[in-house]
């Protein structure tokens, strides 16, 4: 598991382009029957990916976390952006299509994930935090996350937002987790754009064509910086900085913070005109 630790503003103006990613982007996160792990000192939240094709695999417990097993103290959020696969969660059963979610909780002891088809393995996008309690485990359809159309073509911004793990979704200690999926024509996301200092999070972008990626905007208003991402890349977002981005064909990201609270409406606005 690769540990990254926490970065101010001061320091992140002064870091050119190699470092900027170095710090805040995490790639490679698919690998053939690997799970991939970053842990992130803000607010403690681990990122993952895992990709069984040939083999089952299961969810490693890190010597870095000096736990029993990985849930011990922690609780996780599991977005399929691949095939069909399967996750056994102390012996359950889940099955997720593309888009689908699993909640584990506080104390689930074993995770094994396996797919239906080698050929079009799943891929499980994994977002994991603290946890000071036991909720149980839950799993959601994309039908059944609530979605809202927003934004307009006028704009570039016309979107679906799907909302899984929330206050008045899946409950969860303090992870809040959904996607957005941009319509054709559509480029612009997180407008307009804001901080929130008392939650991080982690954007991981999704079917963004090969020749196509997604500049990622972040930093403090007044000091912008930016990330040219591809597909299946994440993006670290300290809670002072905004995150907002702008892709060459449209695409999707899955959305994810843990911090103070899951309150959607709390956020610090930065208009558009006073970026620099």
């Amino acid at each position: 598991m690769e540990i990254r630790f926490q970065e101010s503003p001061q320091e992140t103006r002064t870091l050119d382009t190699t470092a900027l990613r170095s710090r805040f982007l995490v790639q490679q996160l698919f690998q053939k029957d690997q799970v991939q792990l970053v842990y992130t000192h803000y607010d403690r939240v681990i990122i993952g990916g895992v990709q069984p094709e040939q083999t089952e695999v299961a969810l490693p417990t890190p010597g870095e976390l000096k736990a029993a097993n990985f849930l011990e103290r922690r609780e996780m959020g599991v977005i399929n952006v691949g095939g069909v696969g399967t996750i056994y969660a102390d012996g359950s059963a889940y099955t997720l299509d593309k888009l689908d979610c699993l909640y584990l909780g506080k104390g689930v002891q074993e995770v094994r994930f396996i797919s239906a088809d080698a050929a079009a393995p799943a891929q499980f996008y994994l977002l994991s935090a603290p946890a000071h309690q036991a909720y149980p485990t839950r799993f959601m359809n994309k039908g059944d996350a609530a979605p809202v159309q927003l934004g307009h073509s006028s704009t570039s911004n016309e979107r679906t937002i799907y909302k899984y793990i929330h206050a008045g979704g899946i409950q969860s200690c303090q992870l809040v987790m959904g996607l957005t999926a941009l319509q054709p024509g559509s480029v612009w996301n997180s407008v307009p754009p804001h901080t929130h200092t008392r939650r991080m999070e982690v954007y991981f972008y999704f079917d963004v064509p090969a020749d196509q990626r997604v500049f990622h905007m972040m930093g403090q208003p007044q000091e912008t910086r930016h990330l040219v991402m591809a597909n299946h890349e994440a993006v670290i977002s300290p809670p002072w900085s905004m995150h907002f981005g702008c892709g060459t064909s449209n695409y999707g990201f899955i959305w994810g913070m843990a911090g103070e609270n899951q309150e959607f409406t709390d956020m610090d606005p930065a208009p558009i005109p006073e970026l620099k």
